[in-house]
């Protein structure tokens, strides 16, 4: 529940809407692509779990397999990833909540759902998974609802939308890239932010329930998941509605619902799609981050007294700290509301193509003793490795130039960079910690004989 909270979020359901604007239904491609390489991403972070459950999920394989400072680079990286993140959820809460009080500024909301969310995290985990539950279905039901619902208006053409509704607006408003290739090729940064959330798997692999069978079958039911949630849902709504209707800082799916005209449909949209904000900002902006920050304590990347829980089980300063720096983000909706959201998400992406790149490169060092018989062979294996690794990879790199080539994206790369000079001057404060909980290879195999 927490990877289906943490990856249907604000990148489908705001995002989504001036990625149909810049490239029309040719968008569907785009995702179906990213879906494919994160896909592979998992399938090698899957069969790093069923090998060994390591302390912080994949920032333990980046330590075990790439050495001490990249199990802290990662650390930390995927923390602040999710604080990003956590802010842009909370600058979509602000533009949803417009439609029914446009009064009301974007920072006010967001500062208002940080602080909500911020109590509701300190008080207990149990609260929390309760909370994250109910966000996680309500998006579920939502998105089948809305399908379904689409489906209906083309095959018999009922609501105000049912006389132009049809399967040809997928081509007949300009050809199914009426932009051009060029445009499609851009919306990736969007796209690939829509994904963050689905390696939260590896962050609560150690918490899972049977994990050596639950961990594949999660994985193995992304491409079905991917499929419904982002094709599926993307292609009906642009059946329903032509392309040419969308427009940037809007939902998609609220603005197909107004259209349709059901009573009350669209602002029952609305909530759900502030719902599905609100979870995103819930697991990871603040549970993935705290948890994270845990992790440094715990392996010597940070501070100890961030290993420290709460007589509830919460490490509460850790909760403090990443909603502290997500209030950052209420700034940048005071400052540029307009910009913010493609500020915030352009970063987020940029550190997620790091962490990403670090599963695939530590999967290939593993690969490569496991072939040495130093390791085991893990159970669950990514398919046509090495060469998948590297495809991956390359992608990767190719979205990194798509990043930089537009203007309002490129802060990312400014923001990235600067957050690697910090990265590099806090190593020499921690380095000796660190090295000292590096596992070897002796200490892991101690540890799966014991096991």
């Amino acid at each position: 529940m927490l990877a289906i909270g943490g990856t249907i979020g604000t990148g489908l359901f705001l995002g989504a809407g001036e990625n149909i604007a810049k490239a029309g239904p040719s968008l569907v491609l785009t995702y179906a692509v990213a879906g494919l390489m994160l896909f592979f991403v998992m399938r090698a972070l899957g069969e790093l779990l069923t090998y060994r459950h390591a302390e912080g999920g994949f920032a333990g394989y980046a330590r075990e397999f790439l050495g001490p400072f990249w199990g802290y680079a990662t650390t930390w990286t995927y923390w602040i990833i999710w604080v990003t993140t956590g802010m842009a959820e909370l600058t979509a809460a602000g533009k949803y909540v417009q439609k029914w009080f446009p009064g009301v500024e974007q920072w006010q909301t967001a500062l208002v759902a940080l602080v909500v969310l911020f109590v509701v995290n300190l008080i207990s985990v149990k609260l929390f998974g309760e909370l994250e539950f109910w966000f996680a279905m309500i998006k579920v039901a939502a998105i089948v609802m809305m399908i379904l619902v689409g489906i209906g208006v083309l095959v018999f053409g009922f609501s105000d939308a049912g006389r132009t509704a049809s399967v040809s607006n997928l081509w007949d408003q300009g050809g199914f890239f009426p932009e051009g290739f060029s445009p499609t090729l851009m919306t990736l940064q969007m796209v690939m932010f829509a994904y963050l959330g689905v390696e939260l798997v590896g962050v609560t692999a150690s918490e899972a329930k049977d994990p050596e069978k639950n961990i594949p079958r999660a994985i193995n039911a992304l491409p079905v998941r991917f499929a419904l949630f982002y094709l599926v849902s993307l292609l009906v709504i642009m059946a329903v509605v032509p392309w040419t209707a969308f427009k940037g800082g809007a939902s998609p799916f609220v603005l197909a619902f107004d259209k349709i005209g059901i009573p009350g449909g669209g602002d029952i949209v609305n909530f759900v799609v502030l719902t599905a904000a609100l979870s995103s900002c819930n697991a990871g902006g603040l549970y993935s981050t705290s948890r994270m920050l845990r992790t440094a304590g715990v392996n010597g990347d940070g501070p100890r007294a961030l290993a420290k829980l709460n007589g509830r089980g919460v490490p509460m300063l850790t909760v403090v700290i990443s909603a502290l720096v997500m209030g950052v983000g209420v700034v940048v909706n005071a400052v540029v509301p307009d910009k913010a959201f493609e500020y915030i998400t352009s970063v987020s992406t940029g550190g997620a193509i790091l962490v990403w790149s670090v599963i695939l490169v530590a999967h290939m060092a593993y690969r490569r003793k496991a072939a040495a018989g130093v390791l085991p062979r893990a159970p669950y294996r990514m398919p046509w490795a090495p060469y998948t690794n590297w495809l991956v990879l390359a992608f990767f790199a190719f979205v990194t130039v798509t990043i930089a080539w537009e203007a309002d994206t490129r802060v990312a790369l400014y923001v990235m960079a600067g957050w690697l000079v910090l990265v590099l001057a806090g190593w020499p404060l921690v380095w000796r910690n660190s090295q000292r909980t590096a596992p070897t290879d002796a200490a892991i195999a101690e540890e799966r004989t014991t096991a």
